[in-house]
């Protein structure tokens, strides 16, 4: 197998590695890497701290390994290799009355690392987390052994879901589709005013997918503002499709500075009606908003993004009404910021899903945000919260373990440290 020595980065591209890269195109190539250098496994490096990161060693990457191995068309159970994208199922599978079960914010997230990251999405109030609704899992061990694992394998089913890997590689799974009602979502927008009518809104809502934006920019009686969206699969004539966009550079440092950030998130609240408003959408515009502006990442500029994301018990709803405070005084939030119900599942040992709130906002890469976050994880962990190391960038040692359920870190050689890219 070749090694190609490159210099990559997170989704955030606040920090870099350099590694050395294999690219199996075959099952076969896959396990003879792994027989002869046992190393991680990396998706489309969507994660965007340093989870796909491995600075100083060996990468293994699986997106050639992307096909599909079966599909039984009355359970709606598929077998598919884990470079496969979420966004590509969803595409191939939705005329076909099936979704994915489960699906995060980007479509170009791999099965490999929704099973690794036990990844949530607008749904998780009703159907729980990705893991949740896989049948099999094949890794393939040190030394290139495959085995196909369910969940009669207790511990090792819950330690490779939502476990970052630490198990060996995942090379394919069947997962449990999810029955659609058509390939489009019929959506409906709503105002929220402040923070009490987005918990009010959240907690009534019984829609099947349910997320908030919310301007973590707004202060006092304003805070909490947003705009509640509900979708529900349907079928109907879509609008005329418009072209994918792309970011060509790295934006200026002044395109995302707090007066541009707060007129914006001021426009985006007021473009949706007091009264509300329904549309219908392709399935990729709601579940993947983003993912219609290529290399949007771009938009923070060369210094890159930090996105801190955490989940809060139910009962901590005014603990995370207080961390947003403190986002919207800092001046330091971007327009991306997304609130939402989580329900109870959780497939993992060290998943991050649990039922709560969940607050995630983006931060550009500027002086003050990283000890920003660092106030945010440790209020998060007072509250009996959790943070999303598919997003973290920046905790580590004991100051993960707070918020990190499981999680060993007991004697065992320091991870080495990520240089953090200055472009």
């Amino acid at each position: 197998m070749r090694w190609k020595t490159e210099t990559v980065t997170g989704w955030g591209r606040a920090l870099s590695a350099t590694e050395e890269i294999a690219r199996p195109e075959k099952r076969s190539g896959l396990t003879a890497v792994v027989a002869d250098t046992p190393c991680p496994a990396v998706g489309m490096r969507r994660s965007y701290g340093d989870a796909c990161l491995n600075d100083g060693g060996k990468t293994i990457n699986t997106t050639r390994l992307d096909r599909l191995l079966g599909f039984d068309d009355k359970t709606g159970v598929l077998e598919v290799e884990a470079g496969a994208t979420l966004g590509d199922l969803a595409r191939v599978f939705a005329p076909k009355g099936w979704l994915p079960p489960v699906m995060p914010g980007t479509g170009f997230a791999t099965v490999g690392g929704a099973i690794a990251m036990d990844v949530h999405g607008k749904n998780h109030h009703g159907a729980g987390s990705f893991g949740q609704h896989l049948a099999s899992i094949t890794l393939i061990a040190p030394g290139g052994k495959p085995r196909t694992i369910t969940e009669k394998d207790k511990t090792l089913w819950r330690a490779t879901i939502g476990g970052l890997g630490q198990t060996g590689i995942i090379a394919n799974a069947k997962i449990n589709m999810l029955r659609a009602k058509g390939d489009v979502m019929i959506v409906t927008e709503r105002r929220v005013a402040d923070w009490d009518e987005h918990i009010a809104l959240l907690d009534a809502s019984d829609a099947t997918y349910t997320v908030g934006w919310v301007d973590a920019t707004a202060k006092w009686a304003s805070l909490g503002r947003g705009v509640l969206e509900e979708g529900e699969t349907g079928s109907g004539l879509l609008p005329k499709k418009k072209g994918a966009k792309s970011v060509p550079f790295n934006a200026p440092g002044f395109a995302l500075s707090g007066p541009v950030v707060r007129a914006f998130n001021a426009a985006y609240w007021r473009r949706v009606p007091v009264s509300g408003r329904t549309s219908v959408k392709p399935i990729g515009d709601f579940f993947f908003p983003l993912d219609r502006i290529h290399d949007w990442n771009k938009l923070y500029g060369k210094r890159g993004f930090h996105q801190f994301q955490c989940v809060v018990p139910l009962d901590q709803a005014d603990a995370l009404r207080e961390m947003l405070a403190t986002i919207a005084d800092s001046g330091l939030a971007s327009p991306l910021a997304v609130l939402k119900r989580m329900g109870a599942g959780r497939a993992g040992m060290m998943s991050f899903p649990m039922e709560g709130y969940t607050l995630a906002v983006d931060f550009p890469n500027r002086d003050g945000v990283t000890s920003l976050i660092a106030e945010l994880e440790a209020a998060a962990a007072d509250a009996g919260g959790r943070i999303y190391l598919a997003k973290d960038s920046l905790a580590s040692g004991i100051r993960s373990k707070r918020c990190i359920p499981n999680m060993a870190i007991g004697r065992r050689q320091p991870r080495r440290p990520i240089r953090k890219r200055h472009w």
